[in-house]
């Protein structure tokens, strides 16, 4: 793979890419037309027509503008939108290890907290919103055993839950802590140790370096590829920082007007960007060392291009 030396994000981005950009052998998530819709006054159509596939193990990257449709998508997929949003067609199907389909959208009820968690897990933008400020981190683990697994003892909850930190290198004696006590980045892998907590196929992250330092960020970032790497499973990575997708992705889709304009290989996105908007969004990350755009792109000559 080429490697460009210029090419380093808040992150500390290496180089480009993992993998190719062709649909995978093996889905593990596959997305069909999907829409979505706020209804009001003036409806907003948020999501149109969203089609991909995620493979077993593979991390795509989902980046765009605040107000594409990212996170939309994302709380599509999961089952998580709330009234004014709605789909209003498509489908998602989700190819179980077991061998089964499971139409996602057909979920209710019980199957839908089985699938929840279990099969697809969520990190939210936000850690200090996500936790519990008024509850200790261990108390917080034990509330997704109990409801999840039942048949779990309390010795193993707390066996677990110990695993858990370490896995992501929190010390365990933090499981009495609570939120406040903890800084960002130690908030940040509390969060992606509740995700992992009941071995899921697929981890969908929001933003999780949100308003973290760049040398926080770059420990997040290497911490998610090592546990994808040990664990197996694959992930969704929302961000509008396309250069920290360059890092980590495999592939990268880009959203705008809550569509796919552009989907490929993290290294054609960076070396062969087809469509206006992603080069826009490539132009707009400064130089570290020259003009605006070397830092992507060695200066190319992209000025007179027009955004569709």
């Amino acid at each position: 793979m080429s490697t460009n030396p210029e090419m380093s994000s808040a992150a500390g981005v290496a180089t480009p890419g993992r993998s190719g950009s062709v649909a995978p052998d093996s889905p593990l998530l596959s997305i069909s037309g999907l829409s979505i819709d706020y209804l009001g006054e003036r409806t907003v159509h948020a999501v149109a027509n969203v089609s991909l596939q995620l493979g077993r193990g593979e991390i795509i990257g989902l980046a765009g503008e605040s107000g594409c449709g990212k996170s939309t998508l994302a709380y599509g997929i999961n089952q998580l939108l709330v009234p004014p949003a709605v789909i209003t067609e498509g489908g998602v199907t989700f190819h179980d290890r077991s061998g089964d389909d499971i139409d996602v959208l057909a979920l209710e009820d019980k199957e839908l907290r089985r699938y929840r968690w279990n099969k697809v897990s969520m990190v939210f933008q936000g850690a200090m919103n996500s936790l519990n400020p008024v509850i200790s981190v261990r108390a917080q683990l034990n509330d997704v055993f109990a409801t999840h697994r039942p048949q779990m003892s309390k010795a193993e909850r707390r066996l677990r839950s110990g695993e858990l930190l370490e896995l992501v290198g929190v010390d365990p004696k933090r499981l009495d802590s609570y939120a406040h006590e903890l800084s960002g980045g130690m908030r940040q892998r509390v969060m992606i140790a509740m995700a992992l907590a009941l071995d899921p196929e697929l981890m969908i992250m929001d933003e999780p370096t949100t308003a973290l330092d760049v040398v926080v960020q770059r420990d997040i970032l290497l911490e998610i590829t090592r546990l994808r790497e040990e664990l197996g499973f694959a992930v969704i990575f929302i961000t509008h920082d396309l250069p920290l997708l360059l890092e980590i992705s495999d592939r990268i889709a880009i959203m705008r007007h809550g569509r796919i304009v552009e989907m490929a290989s993290a290294e054609e996105i960076f070396f062969a960007a087809q469509d206006p908007y992603t080069r826009q969004l490539l132009r707009s990350f400064p130089s570290l060392t020259g003009e605006r755009g070397d830092f992507i792109r060695h200066g190319a000559q992209l000025e007179n291009e027009e955004v569709r």
